[in-house]
């Protein structure tokens, strides 16, 4: 623990050790919700990272769901059945979205981080299977960090290639030459997080098929969306399991399913795929055990509240919140692109999208920090130094007032005048 954390830690209305008598209910709930007065207010939309929200019900409901099912036991579903169909719904779900064929396969995980694990996982067993031993990946440098974790996790070298220069996607060709003998898989991203493109995943996968290897389709940020926004007409490139050559892709239920935290899943294209991912043992006095991911003990509540909320909004819930977000970062776009004291560092392709300084003597990160003191938390990514915004729909309630102090802020920062503040009150 760092001395810096000490002063904010004893103000907190806590115990640093296990009272000698247990509080009762009213006074734990009231010392809980003491403890996170100075949290960013997500429900009220100020959060433009982390959190979620559809609608206020959704959110209710997903939280009520996880409740009912918080102390069931998905390491077993032999014993919750219940546990067993929701999921086996989810799945069906979710392969609907990323085009999956019929003998298509998955897992629920905890997150997006997870499914990213077990697909490198799952390629390096089925690749050492084969005789690779010191085995690689290749992907762009826009590819989720969750990669390098796996990458240390698991002892896989990884191979970053820089992203085309203008449109910040990742480029097939020199990916194609990156690649070696000991290449297990390519990696693409719909879209990938930092600029908000979705990435040519037909070339990268067209290299992967014809070196034998797997591809992995990244789209935790876009695997609900970028359906919904294919109905309403935005042209992007081919992204999922319709490509030949995809043969794994993630999504996180968790962000645009607006499900409760902790519910993400990873397909593959068939089941000789997902063989690779389960650990199974009995090499102990307890049995046979196993599991399906890097949990063992696994809490019903995120599989209850995915299968909730995906049916509550069903499909129209999902296209109209789908276009919400999509027009609130257009919006939020425009406003960029008219304001001359910052650059949007790529047209969004969904519904992520990230701007920095168009001048050297504005800081961005400065900008941040005004934003911050006005209630609004945004993350901030580099290289190069920006500003980054994950829009979803409650945002399309907020967005304006998002415009005015982000112009107030520019103002305070750089002292000069710029065209974002008629952007306050966009329709």
């Amino acid at each position: 623990m760092g001395a810096t954390d000490q002063p904010r830690r004893a103000a907190l209305p806590s115990s640093p050790e296990l009272p000698a008598h247990g509080w009762s209910t009213h006074e734990t709930l009231e010392r809980l919700e003491a403890l996170r007065v100075t949290d960013v207010r997500w429900k009220e939309g100020r959060a433009f990272s982390l959190a979620y929200q559809a609608s206020p019900e959704a959110h209710d409901l997903a939280t009520e769901a996880y409740r009912r099912f918080s102390g069931e036991n998905a390491l077993n579903v032999e014993a919750f059945p219940s546990l067993r169909a929701m999921q086996t719904d989810v799945l069906a779900i979710a392969g609907r979205w990323l085009g999956a064929p019929d003998t298509a396969r998955g897992f629920l995980t905890s997150g997006g981080t997870e499914s990213i694990l077990m697909a490198l996982k799952s390629a390096r067993g089925q690749f050492r299977a084969t005789g690779i031993t010191s085995p690689n990946v290749v992907l762009p440098t826009s590819a989720h960090a969750a990669f390098h974790k796996a990458g240390a996790y698991f002892d896989v070298e990884l191979r970053c290639v820089p992203v085309c220069s203008e449109t910040w996607r990742a480029d097939a060709s020199a990916m194609a030459r990156a690649s070696d003998a000991n290449t297990i898989m390519f990696v693409a991203s719909a879209p990938q997080y930092p600029q908000g493109v979705v990435d040519p995943v037909a070339d990268i996968a067209a290299v992967a098929l014809e070196r034998g290897v797997n591809c992995h389709v990244d789209a935790c940020m876009g695997g609900v969306t970028l359906p919904y926004l294919e109905r309403l007409g935005v042209r992007f490139p081919k992204w999922n399991f319709a490509v030949e050559g995809v043969t794994s892709m993630s999504v996180d239920l968790h962000k645009f399913g607006y499900t409760a935290k902790g519910a993400s899943v990873i397909m593959y294209r068939n089941a000789a795929l997902r063989s690779h991912q389960g650990f199974v043992t009995d090499n102990w006095l307890g049995g046979f055990y196993g599991s399906s991911g890097v949990l063992g003990t696994k809490s019903g509540g995120p599989i209850a509240a995915a299968w909730a909320v995906l049916h509550h909004l069903g499909d129209d819930g999902y296209l109209r919140v789908a276009r919400s977000a999509r027009d609130t970062t257009l919006s939020i776009a425009a406003a960029i692109k008219a304001e001359p004291r910052l650059v949007l560092r790529a047209e969004p392709d969904a519904t992520l999208l990230s701007f920095g300084s168009a001048t050297p003597d504005l800081d961005i990160y400065a900008v941040a920090d005004g934003l911050a003191a006005r209630g609004w938390y945004v993350d901030r990514q580099a290289p190069p130094p920006s500003i980054h915004l994950t829009v979803n729909a409650i945002h399309a309630e907020t967005y304006s007032q998002f415009l005015s102090d982000l112009a107030a802020t520019l103002d305070a920062v750089g002292n000069s005048s710029g065209a974002l503040g008629s952007y306050g009150t966009l329709e």
